[in-house]
């Protein structure tokens, strides 16, 4: 590791800190790592970053812990593995229906993830399972699950098509068994670049934990899908950073790693995550990991993140605070390689539902919202100034 490179960890809350030590080491940290710490933040950060399934196998042996804690984390850790259970049996079933109906499926995260970088579903959390399908799939897919029983989540609204890059799945949810679905057609949604679903599938591996084929990434995609994920989110939870210093430890072909992040402009996304490993799991970074990290903008990158584990940053609950938002926007767009800057600033010219809501234009006339958008958009804030 570059010994150049150390982030600037003095404001991680201490809990935070303690919570790290107990992921890092085989052995229970010093006496001394208990003085002052506010064990009901210890636990809101447990969930938050949702790392209390591997807290739990560190901690429930350890009597220096407060007996509250740990009963605490073996109710999250065993309401975890039923949910990891129930997910498993689900995914299998719809792998079944995709498959048999011809429309081949990659479960990106899930009991699939859990069960390849930790050997044991029970040890990661997953609230739902995430699946990609070819895009020409979609409302055959869509199909398939209503007659199963889900809902589809109405969230998005769109105009001229604008879903296709604007999104990237489409959300389901069956009231009865309390199972989230989403239906991906992208990865990450623009203006990223990513590998086609025909590549991803020549690559795909087999997962094992199920008795009919279940199909996930190859771990070189794997590898370019969990960080491209993860910075998109500010890694505000740690789980998504588990999973790299997990990921790291298996036979990736490295040399094809950097290939695949250079093609799609992300290398110095790689390098963020690999720095944060580092310094936050110690995660051990090999001579072949090096060329991801050359250069100051992936520790430039990985330094910005430290702002969402200095405080809870939750991005998934709106309303996101106005302060956490703006600067969200702006280390998404640091991000962004200049090509991905120049196609984001010229999607901002193309309409957004919210002119549809502005001035109501017939189907037909749509097309008007081009040249009208600027002024709907003078118009929207002028408004907004007015009222506040």
């Amino acid at each position: 590791m570059n010994k150049q490179i150390e982030l600037k960890l003095d404001q991680i809350p201490r809990e935070l800190k303690l919570m790290l030590e107990w992921i890092q080491l085989e052995n229970h940290p010093s006496q001394e790592s208990y003085d002052t710490i506010d064990w009901e933040l210890f636990l809101q950060l447990s969930i938050h970053h949702r790392l209390y399934p591997l807290l739990y196998t560190k901690m429930k042996d350890c009597e220096r812990i407060p007996e509250q804690v740990r009963l605490t984390l073996e109710d999250l850790y065993k309401h975890n593995t039923f949910q990891m259970l129930h997910l498993s049996a689900e995914m299998e079933k719809l792998s079944k229906l995709l498959l048999k109906s011809n429309i081949p499926s990659l479960f990106l995260k899930g009991p699939v993830l859990s069960a390849d970088l930790y050997g044991d579903i029970s040890k990661r959390t997953s609230g739902d399972l995430d699946i990609l399908i070819p895009i020409n799939d979609l409302q055959r897919a869509e199909h398939l699950l209503v007659e199963l029983g889900y809902k589809k989540d109405e969230y998005i609204q769109s105009l001229l098509n604008d879903w296709k890059w604007r999104h990237h799945h489409f959300t389901y949810y069956h009231p009865i068994r309390r199972i989230k679905v989403e239906i991906h057609w992208r990865l990450n949604p623009a203006p990223s670049k990513e590998p086609s679903f025909q590549e991803l599938w020549s690559r795909r591996r087999k997962s094992s934990i199920t008795n009919f084929p279940v199909y996930m990434l190859g771990l070189e995609d794997l590898f370019f899908f969990l960080v491209t994920h993860g910075s998109r989110h500010g890694w505000s939870r740690l789980r998504w950073l588990m999973d790299i210093h997990q990921l790291i430890h298996k036979e990736l072909d490295w040399s094809r790693v950097f290939k695949r992040l250079k093609k799609y402009q992300a290398r110095h996304i790689g390098g963020q995550s690999l720095i944060l490993a580092n310094q936050l799991l110690r995660s051990t970074l090999t001579k072949e990991m090096q060329p991801l990290i050359i250069g100051n903008r992936s520790s430039k990158i990985a330094q910005e993140t430290i702002f969402y584990l200095e405080q809870m940053v939750n991005l998934h609950n709106d309303p996101v605070p106005k302060e956490v938002a703006k600067y969200h926007a702006m280390h998404l767009f640091s991000l962004m390689s200049f090509q991905q800057k120049i196609l984001y600033l010229l999607s901002t010219l193309h309409p957004y539902y919210t002119d549809v809501e502005t001035l109501p234009l017939p189907n037909k006339l749509h097309f008007l919202y081009f040249p009208l958008r600027p002024l709907l958009w003078f118009w929207r804030k002028t408004k907004k100034q007015e009222i506040s």
